[in-house]
């Protein structure tokens, strides 16, 4: 199959154990991001199938209709980015592992490194000393201090594992049935949403963006926050109301932001007002970009490439199309 891989932005893919699984396919490997739908559209006119490279990408009904050689979409976790039903429409069958075994242990070794840098505010003491400034302040210990984990995944319970090593108190919120989990594990759950937000030193949001997740950070939630309380977001920026964070950032509830997402992606303006804030130290989308995490990832997706390839495809998000 002629098989496009987009948005690989350091050619990473090649390098890796995992590409050798496309060894019997035709492959052209894209290393920048085309944001132009209809210059994409060129690109991929002699696409059998089209391999994602998580949501960096979206996939409209309009671009669709540009690819009648289009046979197949192969990704993995949520797709939020794609238009499921567009594919049908259209004869593409979209396939993901939605289920993947294994925490991402990149994604919770990133939040930790954000609540560390936060906490002992290693952004700006770097830059003091670069400049030739010494210390520029004092930071806190996280030895005794409450971290709130918001969503109980496997993300987060690795995250509580870290934190629980640096001698942090750990409490949870999550939906009523992930509450019921946490609980049934032996784990604390705040007894009230106002009480995690209130009573937590640090937040970290670890939940799948979803059409019921989406904004479920309010801005209610964040000024309950104490000023001197810190937001990790290493998940998804639309988990949090548009506009709240930086707003509630403005009024001193939270203190302050660590933050590896976004609502626009790439983002390169280093005036955005969210990215420019003194009280947000930022990293750009790295959780998961790893070597080791990419070889993961992309072992689940090669497979399914090579299985549509092979008759008998899996991980089919909307098999009807292949039944027809």
């Amino acid at each position: 199959m002629k098989v496009h891989i987009l948005d690989d932005w350091f050619n990473t893919l090649r390098s890796l154990p995992c590409f050798g699984l496309l060894k019997d396919h035709d492959v052209t490997v894209w290393t920048d991001h085309e944001p132009d739908e209809a210059a994409l559209a060129s690109r991929l006119q002699d696409a059998d199938c089209v391999v994602l490279f998580r949501e960096r990408t979206p996939v409209t009904r309009t671009l669709l209709e540009k690819l009648p050689n289009l046979k197949m979409i192969s990704q993995r976790g949520a797709h939020p980015h794609v238009d499921v039903q567009a594919c049908t429409d259209h004869r593409v069958l979209l396939c993901s592992n939605k289920g993947a075994d294994g925490a991402n242990y990149a994604a919770a070794e990133l939040t930790f490194a954000l609540i560390l840098a936060a906490m002992r505010q290693l952004p700006q003491q770097m830059a003091s000393v670069k400049a030739g400034g010494w210390q520029m302040g004092v930071g806190r210990t996280l030895r005794g201090r409450r971290l709130g984990l918001y969503g109980y995944g496997r993300i987060g319970r690795v995250v509580a594992d870290y934190a629980r090593a640096f001698g942090m108190e750990v409490t949870w919120w999550s939906s009523s049935a992930g509450r019921a989990r946490a609980r049934a594990d032996g784990e604390i759950v705040a007894p009230s949403r106002d009480a995690f937000f209130a009573q937590s030193d640090v937040v970290s949001l670890h939940l799948r963006l979803t059409p019921e997740t989406r904004g479920i950070i309010t801005d209610q939630d964040l000024a309950r926050m104490s000023d001197r309380a810190v937001l990790v977001n290493t998940s998804r920026a639309s988990l949090i109301a548009p506009d709240a964070l930086l707003h509630a950032l403005k009024a001193g509830r939270p203190g302050m932001a660590a933050l590896d997402v976004f609502d626009n992606e790439p983002l390169t303006d280093p005036s955005d007002p969210l990215l420019s804030h003194p009280n947000v130290i930022a990293t750009p989308h790295i959780g998961f970009v790893t070597e080791d995490e990419f070889d993961k990832q992309f072992s689940d997706i090669f497979e399914q490439v090579n299985a549509y390839a092979s008759g008998h495809p899996i991980h089919m998000i909307n098999p009807d199309v292949y039944a027809q």
